[in-house]
């Protein structure tokens, strides 16, 4: 029996590129729903994420033109990775799969089929994962590439090459309600729900149109979002690097000693002045590590909600809530 699928799409003043993405995405799903593999009642779903321009009356005149198109609008910019989640625990009680993707037109659509090969072969999420990254400068292939094995490494499992375009069954949705942290990166949260997973490559595309939503400063933030949302290994690499310090400030104390005891000049005055520099820049390093840790936990025992909805239009019947 075709389930329910709802494609939920992130918005934050993508005016330039919906007319286009709406396009593209009522034609996969009539094509779907014709060909019988989804059920007549699956939906669109935008979340508009506080934009400054037209986003939200083009999502509402979708809505009016197509019953496909539901929307959600938050009361304000709570950043894409709320946004996403949001337009998920919406979809969470009206469908049996839900598949995330970008506005830009940078995730293939035509995957969407091979998710549900996979969906229907049992797994619970599908991830999306880039073919190669041949389009990408140099610069961004290797600061991308570097960023997930970083991370990796840093103990925060997650899937390479892998953004936000992936399917997920209700359960594995039902799974993700239960993490309720505030710092959210869905990268490495997804991976942890543990249902049966698979993977779909497929080549990234240029933007359609508008201005990438994450320029250098806010990769960097976002990587430091994960990282220490995800692993706590930071803190134990300072550890052992306050220790290892410490190891070596014996070894150089011993050496002094020796040679003031054989009644050698110690010099060095240079070379002291820099192992004050450094180690003073390790400590302030250090504290800002942990103090950024500091900041999350604050954040978390405060309990804030991650997003509001100020409206929600979906067809029931004929009719717009």
């Amino acid at each position: 029996m075709a389930g329910i699928l709802y494609i939920v799409v992130p918005c934050y003043n993508e005016e330039d590129v919906l007319p286009e993405t709406a396009r593209r995405l009522r034609e996969k799903l009539e094509a779907l729903t014709a060909a019988g593999r989804i059920d007549a009642g699956s939906r669109v779903l935008l979340v508009n994420d506080g934009s400054r321009d037209k986003t939200w009356s083009l999502i509402e005149g979708l809505h009016r033109e197509s019953p496909l198109f539901s929307g959600v609008n938050l009361t304000r910019n709570r950043g894409h990775q709320n946004a996403l989640l949001a337009g998920l625990m919406t979809a969470k009680d009206r469908c049996d799969m839900a598949i995330s993707m970008d506005a830009d037109l940078q995730d293939d659509i035509g995957a969407v089929d091979n998710m549900l090969d996979q969906y229907e072969a049992g797994c619970d999420i599908v991830y999306g994962v880039r073919s190669s990254r041949k389009k990408d400068t140099f610069f961004k292939r290797f600061t991308a590439e570097g960023f997930y094995r970083l991370m990796n490494f840093m103990g925060a499992e997650t899937v390479f090459n892998h953004a936000d375009y992936r399917l997920m069954s209700r359960r594995a949705l039902e799974g993700l309600a239960q993490f309720e942290e505030v710092n959210l990166f869905l990268r490495g949260i997804v991976p942890m729900i543990g249902y049966p997973c698979g993977t779909v490559e497929y080549e990234r595309g240029e933007r359609f149109a508008g201005e990438s939503k994450y320029p250098l400063k806010k990769m960097l933030s976002f990587a430091l979002e994960g990282l220490t949302s995800l692993s706590v290994k930071p803190i134990r690499y300072i550890a052992m690097l306050g220790f290892l310090v410490f190891l070596v400030s014996l070894v150089m104390l011993i050496y002094f000693i020796v040679r003031w005891a054989v009644g050698a000049t110690v010099q060095g005055w240079a070379s002291v002045i820099c192992s004050v520099w450094a180690i003073g820049g390790l400590i302030l390093l250090s504290l800002g590590v942990i103090g950024e840790y500091i900041g999350k936990i604050y954040l978390e025992t405060k309990g804030r909600p991650r997003f509001l909805i100020r409206e929600v239009l979906e067809d029931r019947h004929g009719e717009a809530d």
